[in-house]
């Protein structure tokens, strides 16, 4: 645990100690959860392997027909191109385990990003029963995010309004401020607080530089987002900022 933080840092010894660790922590909390999972993804490559895993060597521990799996934001591009974050958790893991009705994608032949967030939002609502949130209740088990190298977490980039949105659940995000620049759907701030626990993955020492300025009280928008459950950060030690070695 951080001093004066609510953040608590699990160290793994390398990536694939990082992806069997995040793999079991993921079960763990479907398993308290026995009416219906639901599991907030993540794109870009840090997950890669720990969804590899899932298909493979703890794929007996699922409950497929009961876990629902979410997306925490999507490139604004065809479901079925390389770029988007559904299209490759289908094939590394979901597609041929979790029945169809259990896979929610962002809708991106949706005629703009603000369409397919409204429509979004329209799912997570019905999903979860109502409009607006209740502390005692949370949308997500587990919320799985990712850090990019100018501190942005799912879609909200530095300094971009969508920060600030504390309404609506879903945005359309015009522009990105990293590769591949193309529009973005993204989940909001209060939306990915709504989980018994988020869990950020890093792995590497190129997430190294950008994990110490968030760990050290920059305000970059990984830095504010947080679980109003339990917020963990699972870093490898090549992730792991020089501070924090040996402690």
């Amino acid at each position: 645990m951080l001093a004066g933080d609510q953040r608590s840092i699990v160290v793994a010894t390398d990536p694939e100690a990082l992806a069997r660790l995040a793999a079991q922590r993921l079960i763990a909390r479907i398993e308290l959860r026995h009416d219906r999972p639901a599991i907030c993804l993540t794109g870009g490559s840090g997950p890669q392997r720990l969804y590899q895993l899932l298909a493979g060597e703890f794929e007996h521990r699922i409950p497929w027909g009961k876990v629902h799996w979410f997306i925490g934001d999507e490139r604004f591009v065809a479901s079925d191109d390389p770029l988007n974050n559904m299209a490759i958790a289908r094939k590394l893991f979901l597609d041929g385990r979790a029945p169809a009705a259990n896979i929610h994608p962002i809708a991106t032949e949706a005629p703009s990003p603000d369409d397919a967030a409204r429509s979004y939002e329209a799912e997570l609502k019905a999903f979860y029963g109502a409009d607006r949130f209740d502390p005692a209740r949370h949308l997500f088990d587990l919320v799985l995010m990712g850090i990019g190298p100018d501190g942005h977490t799912a879609s909200l980039f530095p300094n971009a309004p969508a920060l600030d949105e504390c309404e609506r659940w879903v945005v359309g995000v015009a522009t990105a401020n990293v590769e591949p620049f193309v529009p973005r759907v993204t989940l909001t701030l209060p939306a990915l607080a709504s989980c018994e626990e988020m869990l950020f993955l890093l792995s590497g020492d190129s997430k190294r530089a950008i994990a110490t300025r968030v760990l050290e009280g920059e305000d970059l928008p990984a830095g504010r987002a947080r679980s109003s459950g339990k917020t963990v950060w699972l870093v490898d030690q090549a992730a792991l900022p020089e501070s924090l070695h040996g402690g």
